[in-house]
């Protein structure tokens, strides 16, 4: 009972203090029993610390409620609200309106109300079409063309500017290339007939020193190359922002480092270079496949008389034209749900490419 009285009153044994054994048996007492190998205060400390620890592990996953989010967030909320307002009146609501691609529509007097469904048949009457299937190959072959021709070249002009070292030189280069972009496609076709028409500066330059002027503006088989250098010309300077902002997010000690183990400029692009703008690359090529029968509208109808329809005819202007012109907006919007499903099976279709190379493209693979 002595041992006992003294362990009762030794308040580093009972406390946990810095005299306290750490571990191991504890001494016996009179009557043969043994004392805990952990002291008694220091369980219930590390008792109430697993159970506080618990208590914020859970506070942590629950996060806050939706009420103190709403709270939170309630400027930001209200800032967004006039762009969800505008998404939601001009590009959902409207999407209601497809219901007439399964009617009988009739703009004048009946109305989507009073509109006779007829099933499917608008869309039996798009698949019998030959015109619309000779259409859509025309729509694809000028997309592989800008593709091919277009793509490439923001960037390589977004890596002929990262090499310059003169922020200013590089400053002007890039506002020259890209002021285009502002310019409507009724400037640039005109601009382009100016050029490259049968009244043209080079049809004009040519006849004056003795050779034959030509006409590309009204050149039938040119014609997909003609919008693909229009396009170039109006839109890679778009592109090459996106690059150069790619590019400024780089290390630049991977520069350095490739430096030091001998590798040129050439090596540096091909190893350091390309390999940081491989994500922006899918991601860009995944969108732009995913548009392949989104081609400009103007630009294409600007030019639709100039060359024949037989050349110059893509989906959109084929909608228009026996869709919409002639007032069969069934047929039309048929036609529109069908480029839009083609669009996004593209969508998939590239995404799970990017995804087989090991990039994320539009969404992460789960």
């Amino acid at each position: 009972m002595k041992s006992r009285a003294t362990v009762a009153a030794d308040p580093d044994r009972t406390a946990g203090g810095a005299n306290a054994p750490a571990g191991g048996s504890g001494a016996g007492d009179g009557d043969g029993e043994e004392t805990s190998n952990i002291p008694a205060g220091r369980s219930r400390a590390s008792r109430r610390g697993k159970r506080g620890g618990q208590a914020e592990s859970g506070a942590r996953a629950g996060g806050i409620t939706w009420r103190q989010r709403l709270r939170r967030d309630r400027t930001l909320i209200l800032m967004t609200m006039p762009a969800l307002a505008l998404l939601l009146i001009f590009n959902y609501i409207p999407l209601l309106g497809n219901i007439v691609a399964f009617q009988d529509y009739d703009v004048y007097d009946l109305g989507i109300t009073g509109s006779p469904f007829i099933g499917f048949e608008n869309f039996t009457r798009i698949f019998e079409d030959y015109r619309f299937w000779e259409v859509l190959v025309n729509t694809l072959v000028i997309f592989v063309t800008q593709l091919v021709l277009f793509f490439p070249i923001p960037i390589a002009i977004a890596l002929l500017l990262n090499t310059i070292m003169s922020s200013r030189v590089r400053a002007w280069v890039q506002a020259i290339v890209y002021l285009p972009h502002f310019f409507s496609w009724v400037l640039v076709v005109t601009v382009f007939q100016q050029m490259f028409g049968g009244a043209g500066l080079v049809a004009q330059w040519l006849r004056e020193h003795g050779h034959e002027g030509f006409d590309l503006m009204t050149d039938p088989g040119f014609f997909k190359f003609l919008v693909s250098a229009q396009a170039v010309w109006k839109d890679a300077g778009w592109g090459v922002i996106v690059f150069l902002a790619a590019l400024a997010a780089v290390n630049t000690d991977l520069y350095e480092a490739a430096a030091v183990d001998g590798a040129g400029r050439w090596r540096r692009m091909w190893h350091v270079t390309l390999p940081a703008l491989r994500p922006v690359i899918a991601l860009l090529l995944v969108l732009r496949v995913g548009s392949a029968l989104n081609l400009d509208f103007e630009q294409i109808l600007l030019q639709r008389d100039q060359v024949g329809a037989g050349a110059s005819e893509i989906l959109d202007t084929y909608i228009w034209w026996t869709g919409i012109k002639t007032g069969d907006f069934g047929y039309a919007a048929a036609a529109g749900i069908f480029k839009g499903l083609f669009s996004v099976a593209m969508v998939l279709g590239a995404n799970k490419v990017a995804h087989m190379l090991g990039e994320q493209g539009v969404y992460s693979k789960k």
